[in-house]
């Protein structure tokens, strides 16, 4: 019996039953998962011929995806890190799975240097002492060995008037990490796409894997 996608075995909505009247049908076909797993080490696609001669991408290992900022406007290639939070099934946090609307961290690196060539400032920098009162809570203006023209300064500072960054995105570049949410199908299209978590629904989700973080702690205990 191979995997089908049909509503013949379901039962009616008052409770009763159907008979299979006819046989299954190729569009009704379904396949395995993809379990996508994330790899630190190498990628892993496979080309999958379908219906209609069309192809689809089924991704089992990925290790980078492209991670759009959104109030920033910008977009980076960058390394998936960890799989902290899945709303559908924990296992799936377990077993470092990626899916779609799967909580995962990626690496700041490429955000905290397109926000320092863009601003001018470099942000998560921990302030070394209390004394530094010209240093902003964003963090350090353009280090003074880094030579820019007149042009480039006259751009970043009409750029300040309205530069503001959510703190909770501003605490997580610190530690070098961000967490980000999956947008993308890897196991359709091959690819670990997605954005940068903010606002309202970072909120939500920090929430999230805090309440999980004490769950565990209270079992282990």
């Amino acid at each position: 019996m191979g995997i089908s996608r049909d509503s013949m075995h379901k039962r009616r909505a008052t409770g009763g039953k159907k008979k299979a009247w006819r046989k299954k049908r190729k569009y009704e076909l379904g396949r395995q998962p993809a379990n996508t797993k994330l790899d630190t080490t190498q990628k892993t696609v496979r080309r999958i011929r379908v219906r209609g001669g069309n192809v689809k991408w089924r991704a089992l290992r990925l290790n980078t995806g492209n991670f759009s900022w959104g109030s920033e406007a910008v977009t980076r290639k960058t390394r998936i890190l960890d799989v902290v939070y899945n709303a559908s099934n924990n296992e799936l946090v377990r077993t470092q799975t990626l899916v779609k609307s799967a909580v995962i961290q990626v690496d700041a690196a490429p955000f905290k240097q397109w926000y320092l060539t863009h601003y001018g400032v470099e942000i998560g920098k921990k302030k070394k002492s209390a004394s530094k009162k010209d240093e902003t809570e964003e963090g350090e203006a353009n280090p003074p060995d880094v030579k820019t023209s007149n042009h480039v300064e006259r751009k970043r500072k009409s750029r300040q008037v309205d530069r503001k960054i959510d703190p909770h995105v501003e605490e997580q570049f610190s530690s070098g990490r961000l967490l980000a949410c999956i947008s993308s199908r890897p196991g359709q299209c091959g690819r670990a796409d997605g954005y940068i978590l903010e606002g309202k629904e970072l909120e939500f989700y920090m929430k999230k894997i805090q309440k999980k973080k004490g769950k565990g702690a209270a079992g282990s205990a």
